[in-house]
């Protein structure tokens, strides 16, 4: 038996999360965590509660594998990174909040939607939607705003269409969405978030009374009329679905977008070889991990790990941006190479709250980049990277604008 410690209640633990200075490296106290030995580390929460900040690849594999630590956000001991977290903490539960053995069902109602042969026949119309937007943009003429003529819309028309939720409706559901997700107040998240309820429970009224197409009207046949879900619980996993499946990945195009731009070399070595896209996603999955708080958790019990031992109660945070950037698994972790071998990084999570969506973001993902850089190989940044203002680290991690030119 090693020699062990518990969590310390102390006020000089530091704060977190912490906010990027740049969009694809580490705020500096997380390289920090990253390069020194504990890989847990004491930190304190925006309301002064302390949390333990998993920062090794693997003991985060480890930690997000055991069944000792829970993911139900509802619970007190859940924690919150943020007064927006805080506020929306007691709203019912969606799947991603349900421990084993509830867990489990609830994602099998979905899981046929992203299968990766699901996926797979998704294609040509993820590339039709790409090439349109790009259509549209190259006839407006530079400059332009890659967040809201491409990055945001095509994930949001994709999402659309796979859950079956009328794209006209996108400049509601993606205003609410961004509010949700950035809100700095209790109030405006509770907002955001009961607008984007209203609106997702007069869908599934709708598809009650005339079924169409799409993962949602399955869910109100299938599951909703026979009771396999309730109403509420039907709400909240919409909510999430819609939120995080375009949110997420028009993140991960914008960082993408300024870190091949930002890194020329690496630029090159793509367009002169696009079979090195599907390596070159897998990589920036890695070293921009914009959904770094996914892996909160609290301990049911006891769990000694790493000669330290998180007690029942503990917020556990499984930082996957600090995880990413392991020099033991990621040689050189914050230098961006395309020829890398990254799939093993947890960018998706791991374990059974492993990201759902997955499979379709790498495929939007690799489309994005192959057509767009292809069409308009000139592309460029129309400011300085300092320019470009940066989420805070509580939040999805990206710009709200992204200025381009070519």
């Amino acid at each position: 038996m090693t020699d062990t410690v518990s969590l310390p209640r102390t006020d000089n633990a530091p704060t977190f999360p912490n906010d990027r200075t740049c969009p694809y490296q580490l705020p500096e106290q997380y390289s920090r965590f990253r390069d020194e030995a504990p890989s847990l580390r004491q930190v304190t929460l925006f309301d002064g509660r302390p949390a333990w900040v998993v920062t090794k690849h693997e003991t985060a594999r480890a930690l997000l594998a055991d069944p000792r630590l829970s993911s139900d956000r509802t619970h007190a001991d859940f924690p919150a990174t943020s007064p927006r977290v805080r506020a929306v903490q007691d709203s019912r539960r969606a799947f991603i909040s349900m421990d084993p053995p509830e867990h489990g069902p609830k994602r099998r109602m979905l899981i046929s939607e992203f299968t990766v042969k699901r996926v797979k026949g998704m294609r040509a119309d993820v590339e039709q939607i790409v090439h349109g937007f790009i259509d549209d943009m190259l006839a407006a003429g530079p400059p332009a705003d890659l967040v809201s003529q491409f990055a945001l819309p095509v994930p949001s028309m994709v999402i659309c269409r796979l859950l079956g939720v009328p794209y006209e409706d996108h400049e509601l559901f993606q205003d609410a969405s961004r509010r949700l997700l950035q809100a700095t107040t209790a109030d405006d998240a509770i907002a955001a978030r009961n607008e984007l309820g209203a609106y997702l429970d007069g869908l599934i009224a709708r598809l009650q009374a005339e079924p169409g197409p799409g993962l949602l009207s399955g869910l109100v046949a299938d599951q909703l009329a026979h009771g396999e879900i309730d109403r509420e619980e039907l709400v909240s996993s919409a909510i999430l679905l819609l939120v995080a499946g375009h949110e997420t990945t028009a993140s991960m195009t914008s960082l993408s977008v300024i870190t091949l731009l930002e890194h020329p070399d690496q630029h090159a070595a793509l367009r002169a070889d696009p079979t090195l896209i599907p390596g070159a996603v897998e990589e920036l999955l890695r070293y921009l991990a914009i959904a770094d708080l996914a892996g909160g958790r609290f301990a049911k019990a006891d769990i000694e790990i790493d000669g330290q031992v998180i007690k029942a109660g503990d917020g556990v945070i499984v930082s996957n941006a600090i995880a990413n950037r392991d020099g033991s698994v990621f040689a050189e972790p914050d230098t961006f190479d395309v020829h890398r071998s990254a799939r093993h990084h947890i960018a998706f999570g791991y374990g059974v709250h492993q990201c759902l969506g997955q499979n379709l973001a790498r495929l939007e993902l690799e489309i994005i980049l192959g057509a767009l850089f292809a069409r308009i190989p000139t592309l460029r940044l129309a400011v300085p990277v300092e320019r470009l203002v940066l989420r805070p680290g509580s939040t999805i991690q990206g710009v709200n604008e992204l200025p381009v030119t070519w």
